[in-house]
């Protein structure tokens, strides 16, 4: 079957980097290919090149569409020709309705004037192919983070999209979410539409996918039928070795209790009903106490609140060894020995536009002071040496961080949390977003730090994740505490019942 898209032998160059390297990749009509690879793989400059971000003249090699060469000057010249690309971080205005989000730029007029009646009456239209039943004239900033994809998928289809790029679509969906967006994936492939699909999460990609082409180090290293190859063989193509265990859990010598949390009741805010109620459970050196539930459960809460970064307590109390946290603030939290690394590391957890040791060092800064002020050169001394053992992918600490890639981003912020010198580590979905090569080496950094005593909550939405890597787990079901398992009671169905507020029996 001939290519409809087709990339030959692309070399993309940015200074002192080569990110592509004769990379060839094609597209056949009415395909779902995926796109593997490490962060840092090349897999977005491909994507950001097929798209017109990065212009015709800007790289060596060739684009070929419907067998002809193709020269995209602009991301708009590239959407003439049926591409569009829905981006891991959405661009939806959300004070804007759906209907206006959908037809940004290009709203039917009459006369001078938008014809509001056409407008909301072609944006159902538009939602009803990706089967979203919500009133056009709905604020998107109102919708949950699954509707919002679907909205973006809907604005790209409204264009006469022949192609369809996604990259990383289901990193903040829950479970039922990522159903119905690889379900539509199969329908739009049915009605002809080709698509491009990047993802770190193998299950999907051999859910939906007809082939799959492996980047490692910006040069193409393999592309399969999905029938053809396993997930072992695509994580070997992706980092280069061979990986027998995706969870390494060792077990380390469990101590004392380092946190304690009795009876735990949170509102978001005064005169609010409490949004977690009546939550006790223990972590001790050396264990790693998982966290799990549904979207919207309070897993992200619980830890914040802990932490002091979010709501008003109503009743309970949290200990850090001897120590009480009653109304704490992050400051507070971390020189008891509480360090968190949250969920969203581009929000709470970087400065983006400031380099890898402003970043590492900035929970720090009172622990490298020298008098009134910082000591530089122990300042230094420390950074480098958590650049070094956490392996970021750099060319030195003066590095921006938001030039790296999301594995190196992540290493930072939990370089970050870790050079506070913590006897409690909080974290949050620590390898969302990253790939298989990042996941292990968190993984193991996990080990290290009960091996060293510390004591892990590691919040984690993927259930292989969550038993994998935890001693015990705590389930969550809006708000409360839907369960407690060992290692060895931890079963998807018992997991998933308590999550949904159901108990199954042991037997």
């Amino acid at each position: 079957m001939p290519a409809l898209l087709e990339a030959r032998a692309i070399t993309k160059r940015f200074p002192g980097v080569t990110a592509l390297r004769e990379v060839s990749f094609d597209l056949r009509p009415g395909e779902i290919h995926a796109l593997c690879g490490e962060n840092g793989a090349g897999k977005s400059t491909l994507i950001k090149l097929l798209s017109g971000l990065h212009p015709h003249g800007s790289y060596e090699g060739e684009l070929l569409l419907d067998g002809h060469s193709v020269q995209f000057r602009s991301i708009a010249d590239a959407q003439r020709h049926g591409i569009a690309v829905i981006y891991q971080e959405l661009a939806l205005i959300p004070e804007l309705s759906i209907a206006e989000n959908l037809f940004l730029g290009c709203e039917p007029l009459r006369g001078l004037l938008i014809d509001w009646e056409k407008l909301y009456t072609e944006a159902r239209t538009v939602l009803a192919r990706v089967g979203l039943d919500l009133s056009s004239e709905t604020p998107v900033g109102q919708l949950g983070v699954g509707q919002q994809q679907l909205v973006e998928i809907a604005k790209a289809l409204g264009k006469q999209t022949r192609i369809l790029i996604l990259d990383e679509p289901t990193a903040a969906l829950a479970e039922r979410e990522v159903e119905i967006l690889l379900t539509l994936l199969r329908e739009l492939q049915a009605r002809g539409i080709a698509c491009i699909y990047i993802s770190h999460k193998l299950d999907e990609v051999f859910a939906v996918a007809d082939r799959i082409t492996v980047l490692r180090d910006g040069a193409t290293i393999s592309t399969h039928s999905t029938a053809a190859t396993s997930k072992s063989g695509v994580i070997r193509d992706m980092v280069g070795r061979e990986i027998k265990d995706l969870f390494p859990r060792a077990a380390s010598r469990v101590g004392d209790v380092l946190l304690q949390v009795d009876h735990l009741s949170v509102a978001a805010s005064p005169n609010r009903p409490a949004r977690l109620h009546d939550i006790s459970f223990t972590v001790r050196a050396g264990e790693v106490l998982g966290i799990g539930g549904l979207m919207g459960a309070g897993r992200t809460e619980l830890l914040m609140h802990i932490f002091g970064a979010w709501g008003l307590r109503l009743g309970g109390q949290v200990m850090i060894g001897s120590r009480s946290l009653r109304d704490a603030t992050p400051v507070e939290a971390l020189a008891a020995g509480l360090a968190l690394v949250s969920e969203d590391r581009k929000r709470y957890g970087l400065v983006l536009d400031r380099d890898i040791g402003f970043n590492l060092s900035l929970s720090s800064l009172l622990r490298l002071r020298r008098g009134l002020l910082v000591d530089e050169e122990a300042e230094v001394r420390a950074n480098q040496g958590f650049f070094s053992s956490l392996r970021v992918k750099a060319p030195s600490l003066e590095t921006v961080v938001g030039t790296l890639s999301g594995g190196n981003q992540q290493k930072v912020v939990i370089g970050k949390a870790l050079m506070t010198g913590p006897r409690v580590v909080f974290l949050d979905e620590p390898t969302r977003g990253i790939d298989v090569g990042a996941k292990l080496e968190v993984y193991e950094l996990v080990n290290r730090l009960t091996a060293e005593g510390k004591a892990v909550v590691l919040v984690s939405s993927e259930l292989p994740e969550l038993m994998g890597m935890s001693d015990r787990i705590l389930m969550l079901h809006e708000g409360g505490l839907g369960g407690e398992f060992s290692r060895t009671e931890a079963t998807p169905e018992r997991l998933l019942a308590a999550a949904l507020g159901r108990r199954l029996s042991a037997a």
